[in-house]
C-alpha cells in the first residue's frame, strides 16, 4: 500500500499533435527519465553519515561496496526506507512508532545510485533535476560537488553534460541534512507537524530525505523555465489569457530563436522571435492587446465541485534555434477568475463572478511517512468530490506533491494553500531560504485552476517582516490573481478556528459554545477549523490496535489519539455522548457500531448548523479535518484504510449541493440550492414517524415552492411543542447579559436561542401564560452556565410567588420537575447560588399539563424533495429523542430483515455492484443506519478502497434503495466478494 507509482516519461500525445498541426516545428525529443526508486533500473541506497568515517570520498567511486547500506525509497523519508526494509516494525501498529530509536534517524544521511548515461541523448544537453528535498543536501555527481538544495520547494536544474561518463556508471550521491529542533518555526520550510502533533506521532527523522521526484532531461542551448498562465473574465463569455515563461540561455554566446505556443481546445497558436545574449535569462510576455487570439469568446469555464464542470486547456511551449528544437514544456490550465469580498464581516469566496458557499475540509498531510504518492490522489481527491466538498485547506503547507494539485483541478476541489508557519511568536532561522522557497511554491502551483487562496500562517499573522514578504511575493509572482490573507482565523470576514470536539447537534445551528469570532466577526462567518474525534469502524480498528488492548479504554487507544494526547478532540467528550445519547457499549464491537451514529450525527449537523445561516451570516466551513495520514480515531470522513465512516455520510448528506435539511436548534425546515441552476416547482415533504415506522401525521406536511439558485429557503416548522403551555409566551427576566438573547429565549419554542443573566447569584427569570393554566410538569434546559441552587415558584400575579420546588445540588443539562397538579400564570426559575463565574443561561422553559411526551423516546424524521416529476432531488433521514439527545430507545428497535438484489457488471477495469435494497413492507419497524459493503467471502475483510452510492441511510417499511459499489478489479483479484448489508438493528 501507498508506494509511488511513476510514469517514464518520453514524448507525449500533445506534443505529437502539437508538432503535426504546426508546420513551423520540426520533431524533436524532449524526454525525461525517472530516476525514482520504482523504476528497475534504478537502485537508491541510504546510510548515516557519521556512520561511514574515513570511507566517505569512496562513495563516489562506482566499485564502492554499499552492502551494508538500505534500499531507499525515493521520493520519500529515510525513515520509511528503514520501514520498508522489515529493519523497523509497522509503526501504524501498536505503539511501535513511539519504541524507535529517534537518534538513530536523526542525522544525516547518505543517499546514492548508480545510472548510465541515456542511449537517446546524442546530443545538447543533459539536465539532472531535482524537485525537492527535506531538509537541505548537497548534491554530488561522479565526485563533483553539482550544488545545495534548501528546502522542499527548491528545484535543482543541474547541467551534467560534461560530467556524464557515456560509458559505464556514473555516480549521483545526496547528503540530505537532518531539519534540526525545535521545528515550529525555526526550521522552516519544512513538515512541521513531523516532531508530532495532537493527531500525529513523531517521525523519526523529521521527514528527512529525497522528498519528490528526480529525473534527468535533455535540451538544447535554451531552456524553458515556469510558464505562466493568467486568466481574466469579460462576463462568463469572453475570455482574456495573459502568458509568459522564462527562457535561458545556457550557451556562452547569443542565440537567435522563436518561442511558440499551441493551446488546446481551439487550435490556439501564438509566437515570438528571441534573440538572447550568452548565459541571458529573459522573461517573454503573451498579452492579449498584441495577440488577439488570446481573447476566446464562450471559453470553457473551470468550476468547483458541485458548481459545474472542470474543463481543462493545454498550453504547448517550443523554443526552437536555427530550425532546431531546444526545449519543450507543457502547461494544464483551467480558465476561471477569483473574487473575495467580506460584507457584513462575512469572508465571501467568488469564482467567474459567482459566490461559493465553501465546504470543505482541512488536509494536515497525506500520509504522515510521506508514503502517499502519485494514483493514490486519484482516490482521495475523488472521495473529497463525492463527500460534496470544494474545497482543501493544505494545511501549513504540509503536501507538496504535484499530483494533489492534478487531482484537485480534475475533481474541482479549491485548494486553500498555506505556507509553512504555526501561530508561533519566532521567524525562521534562515528567513531567506523561506523566502525563496514560497518564491517557488507560487511559481509551481499558480497555474493550477483550482488555487484560491494563499495564506501566512496557522492561527497567527507571520512575524515581521515575513508577512509583507509573503504579500510582495504573492503580488509578484501570482500578480495578486489570488488572496493573500495573512492569518488563517481571523482578519477579512474569518470567524476563527474550533472547537475541535462533537457538540450537541443544536450548537452547529444556533452558534453557541465557543462558535463566536472575534467582535467584528458575525457568529459563524468563514470557519476555517471545526471538528470533532472521529472513531473508526471495528474492522479499521483491529488493523492497528493489539488485541490485548481493544477494551476497555486504555493507554494505546491515546497512542492513537483518543486521550490526553488527543485533548482538543475531546475524547472524554465523545465518550459521554457515546454513553448519554446511544448506551453504554457492552465491548469494542458495539463501542465502534454506536460511534458511527455519532459520527453521523455531529457531522451532518455541522455542516447542515453553517448552511443554515448562508449567505450573510455564514459563508464557509472547514472541517478539521477531512482525512487521516495516520490510523487514529480524531478528525476524519474517512479513516487510513479508506473505509467510508459514519463521518463521511454525515458530511457527504450535509454538503449536498441542494439539500433538504431540519434544524436541531429551531426545528425549521429548509431547501438550499448551493448551485447555478435554479429549481421550479419543487416540492419538499417532511414526516415524523414512530419506530414502527408510522407516521405522526399531525406533525407532517408538504410544501411547493421554486428555489432560485445559491439561495436558502424556509418551508416548514415542525411543532414539536404543541403540547408546551409556555411556547411563545411573554417571559420577563432580572437582567440580561450582552452575550445572550433577552427573556423571549426561553420561551420562543426554540433549544438554539438563549436567554443568560448578569454575572450575580440573585436573578430570575419568568414566563407568563397569559392566564391561569393547570400543569404538573416543568422542564428547564440549562446551557453550560447552570444554577448550582435555584428555586422553581408560581405566582398568579408575578408578585406573590410560591416555592414548588428546590435545590441545592444543581447539575445541569436538562432539570425534568414533577409535582402534583398545580394552577398559575407565571412560572419563574428563582436563581440563589451560579455554578459557573457567567450567569444562569437557559435554552428553554416548558410547562405541560398531565402528558408532556406526545412522542415516543425515539422518533423519526423524514425529509424528501422531488422535482415536478416526482423525482428525488435530495431526501433526509434524522432520528431524535423526546428527551434531547437521548436515543437508547433505539438499541430496543426490532430487528431489522432486509432483502438485497444485487447484480455485477464491468467497466474501464472495475466491478460495479449494483444493489436494490428494501425494507419489506410487512417489517416490523424502521431498518436504522444501514452499511453496506464488500468483503472476501471467506476470511470476511473488507476490500478497500471502495466507492459507494451510499451506507449509512435508513429505510421506513416498504422503502427500497439502490446503491452502486465500484472496486478495482486489481484490488479483488481471483477472490470471490460478497455484498454485505447491516442495519443498526440487526
Amino acid at each position: 500500500m501507498r508506494k509511488g507509482i511513476y510514469i517514464l516519461l518520453s514524448i507525449t500525445l500533445s506534443f505529437l499533435l502539437f508538432c503535426c498541426q504546426s508546420a513551423d516545428h520540426s520533431k524533436g525529443e524532449y524526454t525525461h527519465i525517472s530516476l525514482n526508486s520504482d523504476q528497475e533500473s534504478v537502485q537508491w541506497k541510504v546510510y548515516p553519515q557519521d556512520s561511514i568515517g574515513k570511507d566517505s570520498l569512496n562513495i563516489f567511486a562506482p566499485d564502492y561496496n554499499t552492502d551494508g547500506w538500505v534500499k531507499a525509497v525515493v521520493p520519500g523519508a529515510v525513515f520509511t526506507s528503514y520501514v520498508e526494509a522489515g529493519i523497523e516494525k509497522d509503526p501504524n501498529f501498536g505503539d511501535n512508532i513511539y519504541q524507535v530509536d529517534k537518534k538513530l534517524y536523526d542525522r544525516n544521511f547518505w543517499y546514492r545510485t548508480e545510472l548510465k548515461a541515456p542511449e537517446s541523448y546524442k546530443s545538447g544537453k543533459t539536465w539532472l533535476n531535482f524537485e525537492g528535498v527535506n531538509r537541505k543536501a548537497d548534491v554530488f555527481f561522479n565526485g563533483k560537488l553539482l550544488g545545495k538544495l534548501d528546502g522542499f520547494m527548491d528545484r535543482g536544474h543541474f547541467d551534467i553534460t560534461d560530467e556524464l561518463e557515456k560509458e559505464g556508471n556514473n555516480v549521483l550521491a545526496v547528503l540530505v541534512y537532518w531539519p534540526t529542533l525545535p521545528i515550529p518555526n525555526l526550521a522552516s520550510p519544512t513538515y512541521i507537524s513531523s516532531a508530532s502533533w495532537d493527531w500525529m506521532p513523531y517521525v523519526p527523522g523529521l521527514l528527512m530525505g529525497i522528498t519528490d521526484d528526480v529525473y534527468l532531461s535533455n535540451s538544447g542551448d535554451v531552456t524553458i523555465h515556469d510558464p505562466w498562465i493568467r486568466t481574466k473574465l469579460e462576463g462568463q463569455k469572453k475570455a482574456h489569457l495573459t502568458i509568459q515563461t522564462e527562457v535561458q540561455n545556457n550557451a556562452g554566446e547569443p542565440v537567435k530563436g522563436t518561442l511558440k505556443g499551441f493551446i488546446k481546445p481551439g487550435n490556439i497558436e501564438f509566437s515570438q522571435e528571441v534573440t538572447l545574449a550568452a548565459n541571458e535569462r529573459k522573461t517573454i510576455a503573451f498579452t492579449p492587446s498584441e495577440f488577439t487570439q488570446l481573447n476566446i469568446d464562450e471559453p470553457q469555464l473551470w468550476w468547483p465541485n458541485g458548481y459545474g464542470d472542470q474543463p481543462l486547456y493545454t498550453c504547448d511551449f517550443e523554443f526552437s534555434a536555427n530550425n532546431e528544437p531546444s526545449d519543450y514544456d507543457q502547461v494544464t490550465f483551467g480558465i476561471r477568475e477569483y473574487g473575495y469580498d467580506s460584507t457584513n464581516h462575512a469572508f465571501h469566496l467568488l469564482i467567474n463572478g459567482e459566490k461559493i458557499f465553501v465546504r470543505g475540509g482541512n488536509w494536515g498531510m497525506s500520509e504522515y511517512m510521506l508514503r502517499c504518492r502519485g494514483e493514490e490522489y486519484e482516490t482521495k481527491l475523488r472521495l473529497h468530490k463525492e463527500l460534496n466538498f470544494n474545497m482543501i485547506r493544505n494545511w501549513i503547507g504540509s503536501t507538496t506533491d504535484e499530483e494533489f494539485y492534478k487531482a484537485c483541478d480534475k475533481y474541482g476541489i479549491m485548494v486553500w494553500d498555506d505556507f509553512w508557519l504555526n501561530s508561533h511568536p519566532n521567524l525562521p532561522t534562515d528567513i531567506d531560504a523561506f523566502s525563496d522557497n514560497a518564491i517557488q511554491k507560487i511559481k509551481r502551483y499558480r497555474n493550477y485552476a483550482s488555487v484560491a487562496l494563499w495564506c501566512g500562517d496557522n492561527e497567527a499573522s507571520p512575524q515581521p517582516p515575513l508577512d509583507s514578504i509573503l504579500a510582495a511575493h504573492v503580488a509578484k509572482y501570482d500578480a495578486g490573481d489570488r488572496r493573500y490573507q495573512s492569518n488563517s482565523r481571523k482578519g477579512g470576514g474569518f470567524s476563527g478556528s474550533g472547537p475541535w470536539t462533537n457538540a450537541d447537534p443544536k450548537v452547529y445551528f444556533s452558534g453557541l459554545a465557543g462558535f463566536n469570532g472575534d467582535e467584528n466577526s458575525p457568529v459563524k462567518g468563514f470557519r476555517s477549523e471545526v471538528g470533532t474525534a472521529v472513531f473508526t469502524t471495528f474492522e479499521s480498528f483491529k488493523k492497528f490496535m493489539p488485541k490485548e488492548d481493544w477494551w476497555p479504554r486504555n493507554e494505546m487507544w491515546n497512542k492513537h489519539f483518543f486521550g490526553k494526547s488527543a485533548a482538543n478532540g475531546g475524547p472524554d467528550t465523545y465518550e459521554q455522548s457515546i454513553n448519554e445519547r446511544y448506551g453504554q457499549a457492552n465491548g469494542i464491537e458495539d463501542w465502534c457500531r454506536k460511534a458511527q451514529l455519532l459520527n453521523l450525527e455531529t457531522n451532518k449537523a455541522m455542516y447542515e448548523g453553517w448552511r443554515h445561516d448562508s449567505w450573510d451570516k455564514a459563508s464557509g466551513i472547514l472541517t478539521w479535518m477531512s482525512q487521516s495520514a495516520y490510523p487514529s480515531f480524531v478528525w476524519q470522513t474517512y479513516d487510513y484504510y479508506y473505509d467510508l465512516n459514519g463521518a463521511f455520510w454525515g458530511a457527504r448528506r450535509g454538503s449536498e449541493p441542494v439539500h433538504i435539511q431540519w434544524s436541531a436548534s429551531d426545528n425549521s425546515v429548509k431547501v438550499l440550492n448551493s448551485t447555478r441552476e435554479d429549481l421550479e416547482g419543487v416540492t419538499a415533504e417532511i414526516a415524523v414517524y414512530d419506530p414502527a415506522g408510522k407516521p405522526y401525521e399531525e406533525l407532517g406536511g408538504k410544501v411547493k415552492l421554486d428555489a432560485p439558485a445559491n439561495g436558502i429557503y424556509d418551508v416548514f416548522k415542525i411543532n414539536f411543542n404543541v403540547n408546551n403551555l409556555a411556547a411563545n409566551a411573554q417571559a420577563v427576566a432580572s437582567s440580561t447579559s450582552k452575550d445572550a438573547g433577552d427573556a423571549s429565549s426561553v420561551s420562543d419554542a426554540s433549544s438554539g436561542t438563549r436567554w443568560s443573566s448578569s454575572y450575580d447569584d440573585d436573578n430570575w427569570v419568568y414566563v407568563d401564560l397569559g392566564e391561569k393554566k393547570s400543569f404538573t410538569t416543568v422542564r428547564i434546559y440549562w446551557e453550560s452556565a447552570f444554577a448550582k441552587a435555584y428555586k422553581l415558584q408560581l405566582s398568579d400575579d408575578a408578585k406573590n410567588w410560591k416555592d414548588v420546588y428546590q435545590t441545592t445540588d444543581g447539575n445541569g443539562s436538562i432539570d425534568h420537575i414533577q409535582f402534583l397538579k398545580q394552577e398559575a400564570r407565571y412560572v419563574r426559575m428563582k436563581g440563589k447560588k451560579r455554578a459557573t463565574d457567567w450567569g444562569y443561561s437557559i435554552f428553554e422553559i416548558e410547562v405541560y399539563g398531565e402528558s408532556p411526551d406526545q412522542l415516543d423516546p425515539v422518533h423519526f424524521i423524514k425529509l424528501k424533495l422531488t422535482d415536478k416529476e416526482g423525482n428525488i432531488i435530495s431526501d433526509n433521514f434524522y432520528w431524535r429523542g423526546s428527551t434531547p439527545l437521548d436515543y437508547t430507545a433505539i438499541n430496543d428497535l426490532p430487528k431489522a430483515h432486509l432483502e438485497v438484489n444485487s447484480a455485477v457488471a464491468e467497466k474501464d477495469g472495475n466491478y460495479l455492484v449494483n444493489a436494490e435494497i428494501m425494507n419489506p413492507k410487512d417489517a416490523r419497524g424502521v431498518a436504522l443506519a444501514i452499511r453496506v459493503k464488500l468483503v472476501n467471502s471467506e476470511t470476511g475483510e473488507q476490500y478497500l478502497p471502495t466507492f459507494k452510492s451510499d451506507s449509512y441511510f435508513s429505510l421506513l417499511p416498504g422503502e427500497s434503495k439502490k446503491v452502486q459499489l465500484e472496486i478495482a478489479k486489481s484490488i479483488i483479484g481471483k477472490d470471490t466478494p460478497k455484498l454485505v448489508v447491516e442495519p443498526y438493528n440487526n
